[in-house]
């Protein structure tokens, strides 16, 4: 394992997570290690896009933006 340390940290931020770790009885040492492993886990926006790019052009699948405001707005009458 390795250690990470956070500087700067406003003061109401450390607050709130305190407050989150106690309401899940963790630590906050806990709490925040939980935490970033779930963040580590998501995939960023930039990784998201390249799988939906992929999975549109594996499927050969187009759908104009027209086409799909034009659905929209049919369920809304």
């Amino acid at each position: 394992m390795v250690q990470i340390t956070i500087r700067n940290v406003p003061q109401e931020v450390r607050d709130r997570l305190a407050l989150r770790a106690a309401r899940n009885r963790q630590s906050m040492q806990e709490y925040l290690r939980a935490e970033l492993e779930e963040l580590a886990t998501q995939p960023s926006n930039e990784e998201l896009m390249e799988r939906i790019r992929q999975r549109v052009e594996a499927s050969g699948t187009r759908i104009s933006a027209a086409d799909i405001l034009a659905a929209r707005d049919a369920d809304r009458k």
